[in-house]
């Protein structure tokens, strides 16, 4: 298929990749939203496009010299070198409708957008550069969980990034959780879930374990759209579905209620 054009992952169309583009990269016939790289998303949600990358010089290591079907270090090589970024998360610092904004984004071409220790000091250096400047943090997540990989050590990075927003709650600065499909594992057991705001994209896969293996556990089948974001905002889960084209303009207000500025 010619590189200007795609398939639609849902209804099956071939559109005009410019098309999709001009969308938020959302499908104009069935409002899919196809995924989006980190950069991507920083790059949507700061003021004209422009943001500070930060932290970018951590990389991961291999502290376990893990083995499944390849080295873990040669897994994070390809990814590295797929990708062109060190890890799963992209740290920025911009402005957002005029206000100071720490934002980390999750990117899911890096395997699966899991969490490992990079990714979790990393989100936890954002949470604390949000706190030392007295500004709001947002992290988008776009993620398979933690990263099995590094075993423990990646669980671990769900108390460490958890108590770090902790501390933004006691300072009174507020963070919003962007959920983009999938938002799963030990990512949505964690800072995922703990926003003053968690704002779901339409459509995105949310939960801790998949609907298949729960399926298996308890051996019924699941109510349909289960773990769906829209499931999850009629049981209470989560505050709002809100399409792409409208979560910049959703975030700038929430940022002006939050820190009672005016437009």
């Amino acid at each position: 298929m010619s590189s200007l054009w795609t398939r639609c992952n849902n209804c099956q169309r071939i559109l005009y990749k410019e098309d999709i583009l001009d969308n938020h990269s959302v499908c104009p016939e069935c409002a899919f939203h196809f995924r989006l790289s980190a950069s991507e998303w920083l790059a949507m949600l700061y003021d004209d496009g422009q943001f500070d990358v930060c932290d970018h010089e951590i990389k991961p290591q291999d502290p376990l010299n893990f083995v499944d079907s390849q080295p873990y270090h040669k897994r994070l090589a390809d990814n590295q070198r797929k990708t062109s970024l060190p890890e799963a998360v992209v740290n920025g610092l911009g402005t957002i409708g005029g206000m100071r904004v720490a934002v980390s984004a999750l990117d899911f071409a890096f395997m699966g957008g899991s969490m490992g220790s990079v990714v979790g000091e990393k989100i936890t250096r954002a949470a604390e550069r949000a706190l030392a400047e007295k500004i709001p943090f947002i992290i988008v997540s776009c993620s398979g969980g933690a990263r099995m990989q590094e075993g423990a050590l990646s669980l671990m990075q769900m108390v460490k990034t958890s108590a770090a927003l902790g501390r933004l709650e006691k300072a009174g600065l507020p963070f919003f959780s962007v959920l983009a499909d999938p938002t799963t594992g030990g990512v949505t057991a964690s800072f995922a879930m703990l926003g003053n705001l968690n704002i779901a994209e339409p459509n995105a896969l949310i939960g801790f374990a998949g609907p298949r293996v729960i399926e298996q556990t308890i051996k019924e089948k699941l109510p349909k759209g289960f773990q769906r974001s829209e499931f999850l905002l009629s049981h209470g889960m989560i505050d709002e579905v809100v399409p792409r084209k409208n979560l910049r303009p959703y975030l700038v207000r929430a940022l002006r209620l939050f820190l009672n500025k005016s437009a």
